[in-house]
């Protein structure tokens, strides 16, 4: 017996597309002579589809897909991923499903049993859970069990912020399958691929049967998808991976006995994968192609240059340095240089007599306050109103720059280096982005050296730096981590990290009190266990903390 899990890159709602690359697997599947194909769950609409699921007319043309796949799946089993009507009408109107065909004629179709509604995840929101009894398939001798991402996790304990009534792994071991199939829409976040195989391993062992999961890959807004489908044997070994961050066929064998093997890395070098991924994919599957950035000689807009021109293309990304009388020559020379390296056009306009004019046109207002973070925003803003003109003029995608720690302390300035229609690193801390940075230095030297050595600044007052306005990122970084990721509580982190517990509580505050700008920040990729811009729901107006 060969399966094939067709880990393709659906984009949400192109059901003529999505169709085409299931029929192109299919070819594939043909030609390879497997016996099995799955595809990752909701396949047909692209994963998540969100409100689209309320459009009945969508829900029509993704089943009027199905008699198209059918006549391909001659000679096959084959299990497709796709949103379909409750025909009981009763609770939720819609199912999570999987087509299952045989020989060129659909069977029938395996309803997802457990819906994750955390997190990122709103599946309650739309679908009704499948029946706690799963059925199994035959085809060619083999009993064949079908499920979809989550009806895995529970019995792995592996779910999040909830516990279902149900089962689907145990209430399978009565039936002895021959073969479990995962249909998954498993998103990445840095270091999750250990726990998505321990998940399978529980179930292989449990039910002594081989497993192979096929996961989507690709990104969809915030989300991205790392793909990394898996085949773990009866013992729980795992035998087989595909690629991650790429389009793969993963061809299983079922007749040979081979060697088990191990995850590939799980580090730094997938994370930097999954944002070049995030910027790719959101400017392919829009139609985009031109991308543009303030340089300013600072690690976080280094970063994002690198990440766009291997997303993008070099000469697909432009910058502006945009200097003010407080930027350094140093940092000037190091976004040329930067420029250089990655061959990208990088464009110098002084914005100091900008910054001068308003200065002159305001300071007979100002009641001859002193200087303050006013003066700091208004330069920060004028490089935004420069950015989004050239954004305008040439049709570019304006990249924000800044991080999560900065973000998650407020050190960004609403309209100035928090606009654009991208933000790559919202979602990575300050140090992790020095990780990344010297991880872009792999083959051969990008970011220039001097980058990676002076201390951050914002450069918008005479000697700035950002540790006067912010903790040392040593400290501030894992509490962050500790608090927005693993939402743990303040007295835990102070005991977890040393740290006085008024000093920790001190943080916290300002996070929240950072959560109206958060609220108006542009896009961004999710990479963490928990990013501020999905899954995390924080009112602005509260007294808690």
């Amino acid at each position: 017996m060969k399966v094939m899990a067709a880990q393709i890159n659906p984009t949400i709602g192109d059901l003529e597309g999505n169709t085409q690359k299931i029929l192109d697997a299919l070819h594939r599947a043909t030609h390879a002579k497997v016996d099995i194909v799955l595809f990752p769950e909701l396949a047909l609409s692209g994963y998540p589809p969100e409100d689209l699921l309320l459009d009945e007319t969508f829900i029509a043309a993704a089943l009027g897909a199905l008699p198209v796949i059918a006549p391909l799946t001659r000679g096959l089993f084959v299990a497709v991923g796709l949103p379909r009507r409750n025909p009981s009408k009763v609770e939720k109107p819609l199912y999570n499903s999987a087509a299952i065909f045989a020989d060129g004629n659909l069977l029938g179709f395996q309803n997802k049993t457990l819906l994750p509604t955390y997190d990122v995840f709103d599946e309650r929101r739309f679908f009704e859970p499948g029946e706690n009894s799963q059925p199994l398939w035959h085809y060619l001798g083999w009993k064949i069990g079908v499920t979809i991402c989550e009806d895995l996790w529970q019995h792995a304990d592996a779910v999040g912020y909830t516990r279902y009534t149900s089962d689907p792994v145990l209430a399978l071991q009565e039936e002895r399958p021959d073969l479990l199939l995962n249909l998954s829409s498993s998103p990445y976040y840095f270091e999750r691929k250990d726990l998505r195989l321990s998940v399978v391993q529980a179930a292989a062992r449990d039910l002594a049967c081989p497993v192979i999961l096929c996961n989507q890959v690709g990104a969809n807004d915030e989300l991205v998808f790392d793909g990394h489908s898996l085949f773990v044997n009866e013992k729980g070994e795992l035998i087989q991976v595909a690629k991650g961050f790429a389009e793969d066929d993963l061809i299983v064998d079922l007749a040979i006995h081979a060697c088990a093997c191990s995850l590939p890395e799980n580090g730094i070098k997938d994370l930097y994968a999954a944002l070049v991924l995030g910027v790719r994919d959101y400017f392919r599957k829009q139609g985009f192609e031109k991308a543009i950035l303030g340089l300013s000689g600072g690690v976080d807009s280094s970063l994002t240059a690198c990440i766009a021109v291997e997303a993008l293309g070099a000469a697909n990304v432009s910058a502006l340095s945009l200097p003010t009388r407080y930027s350094s020559p140093g940092s000037i020379s190091d976004a040329q240089a930067l420029a250089h390296n990655l061959g990208i056009a990088l464009r110098k306009i002084d914005i100091d007599p900008l910054f001068q004019d308003y200065l002159n046109l305001l300071e007979p207002m100002f009641e001859k306050r002193p200087h303050d973070i006013t003066e700091e925003n208004l330069q920060s803003r004028i490089r935004a109103m420069v950015l989004m003109a050239f954004s305008n003029k040439f049709g570019a995608i304006l990249l924000t720059t800044g991080n999560k720690s900065e973000l998650a302390m407020g050190y960004t300035t609403l309209y100035g280096d928090m606009a654009g229609g991208l933000a790559v690193l919202h979602d990575v801390t300050k140090l992790r982005v020095y990780e990344l940075a010297r991880y872009a230095n792999r083959s051969g030297q990008v970011i220039p050296p001097s980058v990676l050595k002076k201390p951050p600044s914002a450069e918008l007052k005479p000697d700035q730096k950002t540790t006067d306005a912010i903790h040392p990122f040593n400290i501030l970084d894992p509490v962050i981590e500790d608090y927005i990721e693993k939402l743990l509580p303040p007295e835990e982190i102070a005991e977890k990290r040393n740290l006085p517990l008024a000093f920790v509580r001190d943080l916290v505050h300002r996070i929240h009190l950072a959560e109206y700008k958060r609220r108006q920040a542009p896009i961004s990729i999710r990479v963490t266990e928990k990013a501020f811009s999905k899954g995390r729901n924080v009112p602005i107006v509260q007294k808690w903390m």
